[in-house]
């Protein structure tokens, strides 16, 4: 019985998308399912190696595997993927989408009527995760004037795509909206954990932020969404690309500084228990060239449910299971500290751990 994506019928469908005979097909998995020492993760991607005209050519499938997050259902994973074909072209750095295409569970690639399940092809970038960095830093290494230059180079990559207005009021009232109320966030993350503990409190004080919030649509901006160090791919020096943004192209920017900040704090907290060191020159560095680049001062005071968001995603026994316990107890307590602020300082990271 063949199974899909074998070399075959990957032929077969990429001689469609691309108009001409493709052959020497391989399949690679690239281990999207676990990456580093996170325990979970929402799809397998797969490298294509394929000869096209004579020259090597390389893809990568992306899917979304069934389960909880808002992915129970064959339409919900289809909905995110026909999304990210659209938006994945239209963000600088970005990988592009080639196309999106169904199968059957037997292997056959098929029209969209007959689908059993949807697949994305998008382009295959060389590179080494930003994560990369960030583990050898907190495996002891020093921090290197590289390290400083790509931190750099993110920050005003992010100052750049947020300077794109939004279009549309209302997309920033839904962004707020399922920033707690998406399977992939603040309340889907919650419902994922094995027990209930503080979780009912925090969703009780994310409820508030979203009155707090909701009305800021004059914040709606261009962003990734998901701007996190396993979706950042750097080759020599600080030349990077983008992968994998998600859940809409607009947004509010305090999304993406989070998303990355956060782990700054969150390694240096694995290494050392606090944030210190290189890790804590990051941290300091990352915001504060931000917020003076893009004047945008107004982001400490709605970064909060942005933060518990990721916090919680970091503390999460699903996602990283073998996190130290104490490092989740103060992931819990900067988020209920954050939570109760009236506007973040990041000068307090290690206050509002404690």
């Amino acid at each position: 019985m063949p199974t899909p994506f074998n070399p075959q019928a990957l032929a077969a469908y990429l001689a469609a998308v691309h108009g001409r005979p493709a052959s020497d097909v391989r399949v690679v998995p690239l281990g999207g399912g676990r990456q580093g020492d996170k325990g979970y993760g929402y799809g397998i991607p797969l490298r294509v190696d394929y000869t096209l005209d004579g020259a090597p050519r390389r893809a990568v499938v992306e899917t979304v595997r069934p389960g909880p997050f808002g992915h129970e259902h064959m339409a919900d994973r289809a909905q995110s993927l026909l999304w990210a074909h659209g938006a994945f072209g239209r963000l600088p750095r970005h990988v592009a989408s080639l196309d999106v295409g169904a199968v059957r569970a037997g292997g056959e690639l098929v029209p969209l009527g007959s689908a059993e399940e949807l697949f994305m092809l998008a382009e295959f970038v060389d590179g080494a995760e930003y994560a990369d960095d960030l583990l050898s830093l907190r495996a002891g290494g020093e921090l290197r004037p590289l390290d400083l230059q790509r931190a750099d180079a993110l920050c005003d990559y992010l100052v750049e795509i947020h300077r794109v207005a939004g279009p549309d009021p209302g997309l920033y009232v839904r962004r707020i909206r399922e920033l707690l109320g998406h399977g992939e966030c603040i309340f889907g993350v919650a419902d994922s954990y094995p027990q209930e503990g503080m979780l009912r409190e925090i969703e009780k004080k994310c409820v508030d932020w979203r009155w707090k919030l909701k009305r800021k649509t004059h914040r709606l901006r261009q962003v990734h969404g998901d701007f996190h160090p396993w979706n950042i791919m750097f080759r020599a020096g600080a030349d990077f690309s983008v992968l994998d943004r998600s859940r809409g192209e607009w947004g509010d920017p305090a999304d993406d500084v989070a998303c990355l900040a956060m782990n700054y704090l969150f390694f240096s907290m694995q290494r050392a228990g606090r944030l210190e060191g290189g890790f804590e020159r990051l941290w300091r560095r990352f915001w504060e060239r931000y917020l003076e680049r893009s004047g945008d001062r107004e982001l400490l005071e709605v970064a909060a449910p942005f933060l518990a968001f990721r916090a919680l995603v970091m503390a999460n026994p699903l996602w990283y299971p073998s996190l130290d316990a104490g490092v989740r107890r103060k992931l819990f307590n900067f988020i209920g500290n954050v939570l109760d602020a009236p506007a973040f300082d990041p000068a307090l990271a290690n206050e509002y751990c404690a």
